[in-house]
């Protein structure tokens, strides 16, 4: 899989969890707060491992995921977690 792809999904994961999260704990939901933690670890293991060696590419691949991965975390909240 090329980097920048995985780049991409990462960031997109990453940022993701984090807004999920952020909601869950907004909302007092801990033990969904917590379980996001890990796929926040892992996203940010994965993202300092790839991004040092990132060119061009690889960086708007980042600069993409992050914006599509909060807007997506914060509609599939709302419809899960009714």
């Amino acid at each position: 899989m090329p980097q920048a792809l995985i780049l991409f999904l990462s960031t997109f994961v990453l940022v993701f969890a984090l807004g999920f999260q952020s909601l869950n704990v907004n909302q007092g939901r801990y033990m969904a707060a917590g379980i996001t933690s890990f796929v926040v670890g892992s996203g940010q293991m994965l993202l300092y491992k790839l991004a040092p060696g990132a060119g061009w590419l690889e960086i708007s691949a980042y600069l993409v995921g992050g914006p599509l991965g909060i807007v997506c975390s914060m509609l599939v909240h709302r419809r899960w977690m009714k």
